[in-house]
């Protein structure tokens, strides 16, 4: 089954699902618990997960500046089995929402430059390749910049 989504803010008591997922789709590379907990502390308002029939199926994390000048998009994940069921699409437009919503003007990322799927799918929805990052991953992968410049407004 894929869609409808309902998009919410991660609960404390999300964190085991979100680890799940982490692991499922990093591997060694999964950030832990305890960078999870401070990116609740800090982002909390946008750090977002999708559920399908009640079930955790992926987390967003964006942070905004303090200055609202812009955002930076810090990890992105589905868990496999409901990957290209449109559950990162569902996050990414909740999330672009709530930051226009906020009048923050643009949004970056880093994405590694060998993970083909994620350039595609923020290319989609607008972002563009402004730098590459030589080593920026602590494996010693390759990085690319991306940043869309104007959240667009709804359709």
């Amino acid at each position: 089954m894929s869609g409808p989504y309902l998009i919410r803010r991660l609960r404390t008591a999300d964190l085991d699902r979100i680890l799940e997922i982490e692991h499922a789709s990093f591997g060694k590379d999964a950030y832990d618990r305890n960078l999870f907990a401070e990116y609740l502390r800090k982002c909390g308002e946008l750090f977002l997960v999708a559920l399908q029939r009640k079930r955790i199926c992926g987390y967003m994390i964006t942070c905004t500046r303090a200055d609202r000048t812009g955002a930076e998009v810090i990890s992105l994940a589905v868990h496999p089995k409901f990957r290209g069921k449109g559950a990162a699409s569902a996050l990414m437009a909740s999330t672009l929402r709530r930051l226009r919503r906020r009048a923050v003007p643009r949004v970056s990322l880093m994405v590694k430059l060998t993970n083909d799927a994620a350039r595609r799918f923020y290319e989609k929805w607008g972002f563009v390749k402004v730098r590459f990052v030589k080593r920026y991953y602590e494996d010693g992968k390759d990085g690319i910049r991306m940043v869309l410049r104007q959240i667009p407004t709804p359709r």
